[in-house]
């Protein structure tokens, strides 16, 4: 296989295949966790459930003081890098033509070497997160090997897209380029099956504890 026959193939059958399998496992999974049902609440109505769910969710993204003081590192490196993976996903111009390319939708992308610094700063942030899982104790004890895995096909899109971007290595363009999707490509497939479903369940856990708390009148 030529490299433009590899380039290619990741860009057609096998960004289909990893498109299918993300959109099925993520259905599936959310599926799943709406069949489990709920009980249903016997306390007097004393609130908002809606409110209340809406309020926890947005107040969950800014740690309680006691949060903040216990895991300052952790709390820190997280939302460094969470942020910096939503700027590099969503604002980078290649990004955004591709998103516009599948749905129609479009906005405006942020200048070039403000992608570039915000790439590095969070590889920097994720491998500051690694080390410090390796480090503590705690940590590492708890650590599976899907910890890991999820870190890796994190990290793997930013490393690749920077060398393509950059052209480093002795790999032609079109070569980096077809890595660096396929790197994309792995973290669609591995997306449904571990832990980085927390990105959509985070709110449907949110909104659910919530809701109780608002429908009984207490913050959550």
């Amino acid at each position: 296989m030529t490299e433009t026959e590899l380039l290619l193939w990741v860009r057609g059958p096998a960004l289909q295949i990893a498109t299918v399998i993300f959109l099925l496992g993520v259905v599936v999974r959310i599926a799943e966790i709406l069949m489990l049902g709920r009980k249903k609440n016997l306390a007097e109505a004393r609130g908002s459930a809606v409110a209340g769910g809406l309020r926890t969710i947005l107040s969950r993204f800014i740690p309680d003081g006691g949060t903040m003081q216990r895991s300052t590192f952790n709390v820190v490196a997280g939302y460094i890098f969470h942020i910096g993976l939503f700027i590099v996903i969503l604002l980078f111009a290649p990004h955004i033509l591709l998103i516009e390319d599948v749905t129609g939708l479009s906005w405006p992308a942020l200048p070039t070497p403000v992608i570039d610094a915000t790439t590095v700063v969070t590889m920097i942030a994720l491998l500051a997160v690694l080390v410090h899982r390796l480090w503590h104790p705690v940590m590492r004890y708890l650590s599976r090997f899907q910890d890991y895995l999820v870190w890796l096909v994190t990290i793997l899109p930013l490393v690749t897209g920077y060398l393509a971007f950059h052209r480093v290595g002795v790999a032609s363009p079109p070569t980096l380029i077809a890595v660096h999707i396929l790197s994309v490509e792995l973290l669609m497939v591995v997306f449904p099956f571990t832990k980085l479903m927390h990105t959509f369940t985070l709110f449907m856990a949110r909104y659910y504890n919530g809701a109780i708390a608002g429908y009984k009148g207490v913050k959550s």
